[in-house]
């Protein structure tokens, strides 16, 4: 039977990310209708913002639907057909919070690189935690509870590490697009897409950190 506090970190979960659903799917619709007065594709905006910080040797690729990432293996920002062939001030958002990364990546931004150095660990801790934490329950091994509540701690880490990553990106795209004088009206637009976007990444956060403090609670329990 789950107990009353399990009960309720579910609810507080189902709660942060039904509202960062409902927040940014709503920005992302409402602003895909609104278009950009330059009539610049997500794809082109994406190129000229490049050349504007003179970042070279990236492509901007054409990637599936939901596929917006930069990846710093191939050096390479992709976007999903609406951001790519979009010419809406959500596809501009979208394009140019990409290129953030791509310039974070390029300027050697320490808190990217700690990301990128956790990547393998937080690899292996999401992929065993559950499985040690429910052993060590069955079996009644407090030593594997311990273990899957450290790995966690990383997958948590990781998640508060991504927030600087993600503001920032979200703060150079907005820097690039007044320096290209965009009009306020964008300008805004863009701001409400890229907050939403940002709430995802918090409430994903809160959400883990709660996880966290349940689990070390019981624990102590």
């Amino acid at each position: 039977m789950l107990s009353s506090s399990y009960l309720l970190l579910i609810l507080v979960t189902l709660a942060l990310g039904g509202v960062a659903t409902w927040w940014v799917n709503s920005s992302l619709k409402r602003y895909s209708n609104v278009p950009v007065s330059n009539g610049l594709t997500g794809a082109e905006a994406a190129r000229q913002m490049l050349a504007y910080y003179g970042i070279s040797g990236v492509q901007v690729l054409r990637g599936g639907p939901g596929q917006d990432f930069f990846d710093p293996r191939s050096n390479s920002v992709t976007l999903s057909p609406d951001a790519y062939d979009g010419r809406s001030v959500t596809a501009t958002a979208t394009a140019c919070h990409e290129v953030g990364h791509a310039y974070q990546f390029a300027e050697g931004y320490a808190p990217m690189k700690v990301r990128s150095a956790m990547v393998p660990v937080v690899n292996l801790a999401s992929n065993s935690w559950m499985f040690l934490l429910l052993l060590g329950i069955m079996l009644n091994l407090a030593g594997f509870v311990t273990l899957a509540i450290v790995l966690y701690s990383f997958a948590v880490l990781f998640q508060l590490v991504t927030l600087p990553v993600e503001f920032n990106a979200s703060h150079r795209a907005m820097t690039y697009m007044s320096a290209r004088a965009l009009p306020e009206a964008e300008r805004a637009g863009s701001w409400k897409v890229l907050r939403a976007c940002a709430f995802t990444y918090v409430a994903a956060a809160l959400t883990s950190i709660l996880q966290l403090l349940w689990l070390l609670g019981q624990r102590q329990d």
